[in-house]
């Protein structure tokens, strides 16, 4: 979800627990600090990480990691089908489940009036169940929590393993039996056959798919925020990596529609923070703000979704390849965009502090991380060519990108014969016959 949010004691209870009168104690100063800015370290990794890997993946030939482009249509498309995808959660969640404590709350008060009466205390039964407020056994907020952790499961050890396996090949001797191997999957046959998974792989990334599993397995039985992190970490680093937006402009109408959504979500109604409370899935960073006191095992978190760490971080990326695109051998918009996220994540934790609400980061995100670089490129002069930069010129160098339209005057087909001959270049001339003239 995109949204960063406090400690569950500022206000906003958390969605679907049981109601007492228990509050947990207030953080301390030192615990809050620590909180905030290890969130706000933990978004600045897979940022910057995740940037310098989109230049490789961009020039890179492996049918496996090439990049996903988001053109302008996906780009203005996409705040819809996520405020669809938010609210029909928040349905499932809040509807479907209206009393997600139910059951807790039945044997609650099956505890105190036992402690008070004794054995022979009437109490009711914990299984009666009222018809409208909770659904069937088979869909169960408990399977539907199963299905999504072994969902993420999967997901998460191969984001691990993706993001590993850079670091780990450092680790391995000349001497590592290291074989090459490839998962093809294919529709059809002959001419109409069509590549459905096509993914290369060798025997070092079958090692860090085995480490990648041992934390997937953590996650999963213990739900600890430490292999929440690591996942959440996997999934914004390859997410910056494998996200291409194609220019400047389609940038724009991304972030300015998630802007829009993002303040609508979280100011305009309580959707975005009770899902992202409500929804066991390692889709955001959390750290706990009462570390120095409890340890490992501390539950007050502070979180940030991680749309507000992957969305900021497709755009910096487009910056850092439109700087190595002008050849200065400097990485000024890249290093300028970087620094207003800062800029802005900073200023989000600091309103989040003050007020003791729910903030929408990109409301504080999006105009830092576009005003910044056009800033710079007003002062510099290059607007033109900052907003005329095509990021897929880089992944499909070989293909031919019609750049104007040619002045020819005539039929469809001479218009259609000039157009080729742009793309093609000027042809040889063949030598005539001399018998001919």
């Amino acid at each position: 979800m995109d949204s960063a949010l406090s400690d569950p004691h500022n206000g906003s209870a958390e969605a679907g627990g049981p109601t007492n009168s228990t509050t947990r104690p207030p953080s301390t100063p030192e615990g809050i600090a620590l909180a905030y800015g290890s969130l706000l370290l933990m978004a600045l990794l897979p940022i910057f990480f995740g940037a310098l890997r989109s230049v490789r993946c961009a020039r890179g030939k492996n049918a496996s990691d090439m990049p996903e482009t988001i053109t302008s249509r996906d780009a203005a498309r996409f705040p819809i089908i996520a405020s669809c995808t938010l609210l029909g959660l928040y349905l499932f969640f809040k509807v479907y489940f209206p009393n997600k404590s139910y059951t807790g709350s039945v044997l609650k008060t099956w505890k105190t009036q036992k402690s008070k009466k004794g054995k022979t205390a009437v109490i009711q039964n914990p299984t009666t169940r009222d018809s409208h407020s909770c659904p069937s056994e088979i869909f169960s907020q408990e399977y539907i929590n199963l299905l999504l952790s072994m969902y993420f499961f999967v997901l998460g050890i191969l984001a691990l393993s993706h993001t590993i396996s850079p670091f780990m090949n450092k680790f391995f001797p000349a001497t590592f039996p290291n074989r090459q191997y490839q998962l093809l999957f294919t529709q059809g046959s002959g001419e109409n056959k069509e590549e459905i998974i096509n993914y290369e792989f060798d025997t070092k990334d079958l090692v860090c798919l085995g480490l990648s599993s041992i934390v997937g397995v953590w996650y999963l039985l213990r739900k600890h925020w430490i292999a929440n992190n690591l996942f959440g970490l996997a999934f914004s680093l390859n997410g910056v990596e494998l996200l291409h937006l194609n220019n400047v402009s389609t940038g724009c109408i991304l972030l300015g529609g998630l802007f829009i959504y993002d303040v609508f979500w979280v100011f305009g109604t309580n959707v975005m923070v009770t899902v992202a409370k409500s929804f066991e899935a390692p889709i955001k960073l959390v750290f706990p703000q009462d570390l120095l006191e409890k340890g490992l095992e501390a539950n007050n978190f502070a979180m940030l979704g991680l749309g507000d760490v992957v969305i900021p971080g497709i755009f910096i990326a487009l910056l850092l390849r439109f700087d190595i695109s002008l050849k200065k051998n400097t990485h000024t918009y890249f290093y300028t965009s970087f620094a207003a996220y800062i800029f802005g994540l900073g200023l989000t934790i600091f309103i989040m502090h003050i007020f003791k609400h729910a903030q929408p980061a990109l409301l504080y995100l999006v105009p830092a991380c576009i005003g910044f670089p056009v800033l710079v490129a007003l002062a510099k002069g290059e607007v033109t060519e900052m907003f005329s930069y095509e990021s897929s010129a880089e992944i499909l160098p070989h293909t031919p990108r019609l750049t104007h339209f040619p002045t020819v005057s005539g039929s469809p087909a001479s218009l259609a014969d000039s157009m080729q001959q742009k793309l093609a270049g000027p042809r040889r001339r063949r030598p005539q016959n001399p018998s001919a003239m």
